[in-house]
């Protein structure tokens, strides 16, 4: 089952991923909550949509905007919808 991990421990995990341009977005339901905080970091695709993104904080460790999602994806990127995408320092293991 695919997992993504952040300093040891594992933050999502999920067999209902998808993979877009090499990067694997898991369910917005698999993410340990405890992990994430609102960023106010936005940025744009121009064929999925305006991305916004989550920092990564516990234990005394922060990632900042290791998380990023389309809360509202254009039409040919209905598949990111309600998932999430890691970078930075998260390791992804399929």
């Amino acid at each position: 089952m695919p997992k993504a991990i952040w300093n040891d421990e594992i933050i999502a995990e999920s067999d209902d991923t998808v993979v877009i341009e090499g990067n694997m977005y898991f369910p917005r339901s698999s993410v340990r909550e405890d992990v994430l905080r609102p960023s106010e970091t936005h940025s744009v695709c121009v064929w999925k949509g305006k991305a916004s993104y989550y920092t990564l904080e516990a234990n005394g460790h922060t990632s900042t905007d290791a998380v990023w999602y389309y809360p509202e994806p254009k039409p040919d990127a209905k598949a990111v919808r309600d998932r999430v995408a890691f970078w930075k320092d998260v390791k992804i293991e399929a």
